[in-house]
């Protein structure tokens, strides 16, 4: 684990804390100019961010990446309500106030994209342009009981105290491996499609992953044993708590009847679920200001780990078309 500043793409990155709705709050950032805000999802951190917060930097932006609540340097807490995606975009609204700006770009990738969905309709006036990778935009929230008696084991097992922690907590390391590989674009698609059929009750989610020879490509040891230690540090319930959170279903229900005026940028993978299996056509009628929807072949769940540079290219000229700038 690294809390020190480090150069990353030939980009110094300063770590800082911050007390944020009472609790110790980690955040990465470069550069100066317009804030843009990039939110992590499950199981990751402010790192897949890394190679966005350089380039972001280098084009004059203020990229700040935070680990969310019980991720990584941030402060865990022990309630599950605690996690709600309501309760991390107070979070995160908090952050842009402690940075004393005004206005922010927000980027989202997996839970943190729907997180990111949650932000321009809870604070309009903040909020002045949002991307989401991988997760698209559904005009109404969706039914979390629902969505678990229609797709596999693989991922509804989240939801069962204990069950995912027991084979984390087994081989730290192996459960890193075998889901990051397992949800890219190097995996074979028909290994992905696997993990989203309906099976019979299996408590063991690592038994549908294939087991890769070595790391892909655009994943290196020191990448892996960087997860690692950050989840060995916090323990991955906090990170499951994101599936945990049923009632706050409810509680968006309403939010989401405002709906988002802001530009909009969407990236998704070839091979990402939600692409493949999913539609874009409730987003396509939904926002009124969806700029492109951009989809990477033959790219998996992890895009801006995968294809940091396709993806930093997308996002820029996206902030400069909406003229974002210093």
């Amino acid at each position: 684990m690294k809390a020190e500043n480090e150069v990353i793409d030939s980009v110094e990155i300063h770590h800082q804390f911050a007390e944020i709705n009472g609790i110790r709050y980690h955040y990465a950032e470069a550069g100066e100019g317009a804030l843009v805000v990039l939110l992590h999802g499950f199981p990751e951190l402010w790192y897949s961010w890394r190679h966005q917060i350089a380039a972001l930097a280098k084009e004059g932006y203020h990229a700040v990446a935070p680990d969310l609540r019980g991720f990584g340097e941030s402060e865990v807490t022990g309630k599950v309500e605690d996690y709600s995606l309501t309760n991390h975009a107070k979070d995160v609204k908090a952050l842009i106030d402690h940075l004393d700006s005004k206005e922010a770009v927000v980027i989202g990738h997996d839970w943190g994209a729907n997180l990111m969905w949650l932000m321009p309709m809870l604070y309009p006036e903040t909020v002045v342009a949002v991307v989401s990778l991988s997760i698209p935009f559904y005009p109404e929230t969706r039914d979390p009981v629902e969505i678990r008696k229609k797709w596999s084991n693989t991922f509804t097992n989240f939801s069962k105290p204990g069950a995912t922690e027991a084979e984390f907590n087994a081989d730290p390391e192996r459960f890193f491996r075998l889901f990051f590989y397992g949800l890219s674009g190097d995996a074979p698609t028909e290994a992905v499609d696997k993990l989203y059929m309906k099976k019979p009750d299996n408590d063991r989610i690592l038994d549908d992953f294939l087991n890769p020879k070595g790391l892909p490509s655009w994943l290196s040891q020191e990448d892996l044993d960087y997860y690692v230690a950050a989840f060995k540090k916090t323990g991955l319930t906090p990170a499951l708590n994101f599936y945990r959170n049923d009632a706050d279903f409810y509680k968006q229900k309403e939010i989401y009847k405002k709906g988002i005026r802001q530009p909009v940028l969407f990236i998704g993978g070839e091979k990402e679920a939600a692409v493949r299996f999913g539609s874009q056509d409730p987003m396509k009628s939904a926002l009124p200001n969806l700029r492109k929807s951009i989809i990477l072949s033959g790219c998996g769940h992890w895009l801006q780990q995968e294809r940091p540079d396709e993806v930093n290219s997308a996002i820029i000229e996206f902030l400069k078309l909406e003229e974002i700038q210093h």
